[in-house]
Parts: C-alpha cells; structure tokens; sequence
C-alpha cells in the first residue's frame, strides 16, 4: 500500500516554552498561527531549606528535549511533515540563575529560581550601599533591589559555591538565565554552542542598562560581577544559530533549524496577546501573575510599586519596546501547594470542583506569601496566611479563598497600573494555563468590576516565541504587520457581582495582607536555622495550628 501523504500547511514554527512549573514544545502553523501539536512535561522544584526554591539543569534540557521529540511523533502520527519546521522560538522562566562549565557543559550548582529567598541579608547589606538621593541601580535597570532578580543569586554562588568559584578563577565559567542555558545547549553545547540571551531577559538581571541595551559595568562593579561569565546581548528576533540535535534525539529532522526568537516569558506573552500598541495590556495566570502594559518606546518609571522592563525589540535594527510590569510571585504555585503540601486535591483541576460546591471563601481569606510579597508591596518579611476560619471553614472554603486570592492580587497591580497610566484599563485581556478555570475567570471579572477576555487559544507565550522566531530576518516565515495577524477568538467574563459588595471583599483582603507583612526577620530567612520559630508572633502559631486542624479533618475526608 502507497504510503499515506504528507499534508502540505506551509511553513511551520516551534516554541519552546520552559516554565517554572513545567516545559512544552508547541508546533504552529506560521500562516493561521493554529497550534497544530504539543507536549508537555511537569518539572521538580526542590525546596533544600526554608526559602529556597531550586531545579536541576539537566532536568530541564532533557525535558525540552523529551517535549521536541514527543511533539514530532504527535505530528508524524497527524501526517505532518517535520522537515516544514522552518525556526523554532524560545520562550522561558526569567530571573532563574545557572552557572555552568563551558568545557563540560555540567552545570556548577541547581538553577536557583527567580521564587527564591536565600539572598535576603545580601539584598539588604547591598542597599545600604546605595545613596538615598541616588538609586542607580533603579534608574538603571527600572528594578527594585530584591531576591527577585539574577544579579543577586549569581553573588550568592560566587560567594558560597567553591565548584563556581573555581570554574570562574579558571575562566571556565558561564552565567545565563535559563534561556541562555537552552540555546548554548541546544546550539552544540561545548562543541560551539551560542552563549547569548535577548534584551527581555537580560533586562531581569540588575546587570544591565535598560537604556544603553548593554551590561553596564558600574552595576557589575556594584554586584561584583565578572562581565565575562555574561552571555552577549541580542534582540528578540534575530538567528542565533542552528539546532544540533543530542544523540539521545530521534527528531533528527530538526537538526539545522534556525533558533531565531527568544523572548523571557511575560514579553512572550505580551507578544502573543499582540500588544504591540501604546497602553495596551495582558495578565498571564501562571506559576506567578504578571500584568505588563506596553508603554512604547518609552520607559516609564513607576511610583506605585511596579517595575520598568524592555517588552521586546523584534529585530537587530528594530526599536526597543518597553513595559511597565506588575509581578506577583504566587498565583498558580498556591494550587500547586493545595496539592502536594496539604494533599487537599489530588490535580490541580480539581480545585474549580471545590471551588464550585462552595461559591464562597465564607469569610475566610488566603493571602499566599510563601516568597514574601511581590508588587506593589516589595515587602520580603511576609509569609503566607489564611485567616478569617470558623469552625464552619472546610477544604472547599480554603479552595475558594486560594482561587481568590489571586484575584485580590490581580486587583492590586492593576490599581497600581491604572494609577501609573492614568488611563484605567476598561478590560483585562488574560493568557496562561489558570485561565482555563472558569470560576476563576468570573472571580477576576466580579473582583476587578472590568471585563475579563480570554482568546480561545490560550498558548499565547508560546505563540509569542514563535511569532518572534518565524518573523527573524533570514527566516521570514511569519508577518507581524497589523494586517497579517490572525484575527483571535475571545471569551468574555463580564462582572456579575455589585460594585459595592466588590470593594468591601477587597478592602478585606487588605486587611488580611497587612496581618502577612512582618513574619521573618532576615536571619531566620538565610539560615534555614529552627530559631526562625522565635522570631514568629503569637499568630503564626494559631493559624498554622488551625490550618493542621482543618487539615486533618478534610484530607481524611
């Protein structure tokens, strides 16, 4: 029997998307922008102490590569010819630090991700250095000092890792986020691989001027940083190199594919949502929650508590573009936690069920700070709490407050954005993996009394990588001009509730936000030492002890 025909789609684009949570390679057709295949794998955090939160590298290039390869047999099976992949994208986690041996391709220590706390006393020794009339650093990099971002967690492993530190001293050492990590790999690795990164994630640094578009050497200096462990700085669309396949690869046909966009995860998104005008904004539900309005070319300087970053430059000879970004480090991670800490729900779907028999926190409010409190706040001494039980409270009241939770979130860097622009947003448009939950979708739209829009293909950050990749000069498979993009469509989450009940839910929350502030003292949070219980208020105790209470009773059913 003849063999069955390839269907012919035109040209095709890949994505690799590494979150935090987990990887995928997705597969879309340049022209439609249809995603037509994907794969997914879930990736380990490892939480060595109290604040820490790390990956294994490895772990994460095996599963880019176990997602490319699982993604071209989906396509072989649906008859599409792999060998139509004509560039793939790179979209991924930002902030998170890794260190590796550029003649061996070992990575020196774990990534440290961006979640991470370990670098607290070194954020605060650092401040002190920095003149109150002259925060170069912020004017700089439009970042806040903190444990968020690379500068700091790349001194932690200069300071405490020997392996690091000799790999350095032996001019063996290279420095990435996790995007650099993938293309040097995936480039050839120690066999000539591309040690680069793009202007999005080199902006999440504090090593580099948001301004110049170049690693600024006072901020080096600032960090103690050698500027020749720093990848080279490219635009988000432009060929890096060229695909060499692992031996452990079947998908051998993707070998010599351009990887030619690369874009951190939030601009990926900001890309995909096509927000490329002046004002216009997206809040992608992920590990975290990130809301990023494009400001232009212009950078804007916040003054309510959100940060200054480069959205995107589409193009070696292209304008930068940059954004103002609200950042919220638990959104998701809380079901995740529901999950596997308190064994409440057995899949991370099963929270909407819970959610749903309820229809109501009953008073009871979760405010998840497990990483301190991102934007608005910046506020690192705070630790998660569910406050508000009754005897009454069970594990779907605490669903629906977690559910909430990242409404009320949502809420505050919007509030902080609407203030910021002046213009208030009259929608919210939404990307990522939460956005499947409908009850959440409603809550968001009941919370923020706006319209919440949600595009029906909800792989945006990916869509984004791709869209940069497909569109680089020497690829030109993917047009960006307003008239050729897909027209995309929407669901829409009008708010249900009366503005009145909306404010009085919200102005409880901040109360129970400010219960949160103030929990750890610095040495408690670095050491991982039993004394941190000392430093605990009274209150810590009460909850946790209740939370164990209800626990008890309703894991068991």
């Amino acid at each position: 029997m003849a063999a069955a025909k390839k269907a012919v789609l035109g040209p095709l684009v890949g994505a690799v998307d590494q979150g935090t949570s987990s990887t995928r390679f997705l597969v879309f057709n340049s022209r439609t922008a249809e995603l037509l295949s994907h794969h997914q794998v879930e990736i380990k955090q490892e939480f060595p102490r109290e604040g820490w939160v790390e990956q294994d590298p490895k772990e994460i290039l095996q599963s880019v590569y176990e997602c490319i390869e699982k993604t071209c047999e989906k396509l072989g099976q649906l008859n599409i010819d792999i060998s139509n992949i004509k560039a793939i994208g790179v979209s991924n986690q930002r902030e998170t630090t890794v260190v590796w041996d550029k003649l061996t391709g070992e990575p020196l220590y774990n990534a440290v991700v961006w979640l991470d706390l370990r670098t607290q006393s070194t954020v605060e020794n650092l401040s002190k250095r920095i003149p109150g009339n002259n925060n170069f650093v912020k004017s700089k990099t439009g970042l806040p000092l903190s444990t968020y971002f690379s500068a700091v967690k790349l001194r932690w492993l200069l300071d405490n890792v020997r392996k690091v530190q000799k790999a350095v001293e032996e001019d063996r050492a290279l420095f990435g986020t996790i995007d650099s990590w993938l293309i040097w790999s995936l480039t050839g690795g120690a066999n000539g691989g591309v040690h680069c990164t793009d202007v999005t994630n080199a902006s999440r640094t504090m090593l580099f001027n948001i301004h110049s578009l170049e690693w600024d050497k006072e901020l080096c200096e600032f960090f103690e940083i050698p500027m020749k462990i720093l990848p080279n700085v490219r635009s988000s669309s432009e060929i890096y190199g060229l695909m060499k396949i692992s031996h452990s690869l079947k998908a051998g046909a993707l070998e010599g594919v351009p990887i030619s966009g690369c874009l951190g995860d939030q601009s990926a998104a900001l890309v995909g949502q096509m927000c490329f005008q002046d004002g216009e904004a997206k809040n992608t539900y992920g590990t975290g929650c990130f809301l990023l309005c494009n400001t232009g070319r212009k950078c804007v300087f916040s003054e309510h508590g959100l940060l200054t970053t480069v959205a995107y430059k589409l193009g070696r000879d292209k304008p930068v573009y940059y954004a103002l970004e609200g950042s919220v480090a638990i959104a998701g991670a809380v079901i995740r936690w529901l999950r596997d800490n308190l064994g409440i729900i057995k899949t991370s779907e099963e929270i909407e069920k819970l959610a749903k028999e309820v229809g109501t926190s009953y008073g009871c409010y979760f405010v998840p700070a497990f990483s301190g409190l991102y934007a608005p706040y910046w506020e690192p001494s705070a630790r998660g709490i569910i406050c508000g039980l009754t005897q009454f409270t069970n594990k779907c009241h605490i669903a629906f407050a977690a559910l909430e939770a990242v409404c009320f979130q949502t809420r505050e860097i919007l509030d902080a954005m609407n203030r910021d622009c002046g213009i208030p947003l009259s929608h919210l448009q939404v990307d990522g993996g939460m956005t499947n939950n409908k009850i959440l979708m409603q809550l968001q739209a009941d919370i923020l009394y706006i319209p919440v829009v949600k595009p029906s293909m909800p792989e945006t950050t990916a869509l984004g990588a791709a869209m940069a990749a497909g569109a680089a000069e020497g690829v030109g498979v993917w047009s960006l001009e307003p008239e050729d993009l897909s027209a995309v469509t929407m669901e829409r989450f009008e708010p249900q509730i009366n503005a009145e009940e909306s404010e009085i839910r919200y102005s409880t929350w901040k109360k129970a936000v400010m219960k949160s502030v103030g929990w750890v003292t610095t040495q408690s949070s670095e050491s991982g030492d039993p004394s941190i219980f000392c430093s605990l208020p009274l209150g810590f105790f009460i909850v946790s002890s209740m939370v164990m209470l209800i626990g008890a009773r309703y894991i068991s059913g």
